[in-house]
């Protein structure tokens, strides 16, 4: 069966555009164009990642969005079980969104990082003071800050102007 055609972001609902934050205890944000903003804790299971991407397709809940997931390797002394677990977890996320039929672009934290002006260096706290300057109607946490600022690095890319919410 041939690959199926990847969609663009660009339908009667407007832009979409979805960030995922790889880790497990990461998110996935979904930014609208006109304002609506989602996110959902890391699904707990590959299959709950895929039904909840699924869901939203089938419901019409999501306009085809780009996806824009961070690009990230192994960390340095993290222990070769703890790696082989987070590759095989990154390796469901690209399937799942590739599965779906989303277009899907890698990006490195320091690349959307330098772009939203939050370079951390590792302290979550930058990450997510920014978030929160961003989305202020949101209750924005460690977990979820990432995904909602990939998804508004995303957004920028594609339109060319910051996320207004």
């Amino acid at each position: 069966m041939p690959p199926r055609p990847t969609r663009t972001c660009r339908s009667n609902m407007g832009i979409t555009v979805m960030g995922i934050d790889p880790g497990q205890a990461g998110a996935i944000a979904l930014l609208r164009e006109g304002g609506g903003v989602e996110h959902w804790k890391m699904p707990a299971t590959e299959r709950d990642l895929l039904y909840l991407l699924l869901d939203h397709v089938s419901a019409g809940m999501l306009a085809d969005p780009v996806v824009y997931l961070e690009q990230v390797g192994p960390m340095p002394k993290q222990g070769v079980s703890s790696t082989w677990k987070f590759a095989q977890h990154y390796g469901s996320l690209r399937m799942a969104v590739m599965a779906v039929g989303f277009q899907l672009n890698l990006v490195t934290p320091q690349k959307w990082q330098k772009e939203m002006g939050c370079r951390s260096h590792g302290d979550k706290n930058v990450t997510k003071a920014k978030a929160q300057q961003l989305f202020p109607a949101i209750k924005v946490t460690h977990a979820n800050a990432d995904a909602l600022l990939i998804a508004a690095y995303g957004y920028r890319q594609i339109t060319g102007v910051s996320w207004s919410g």
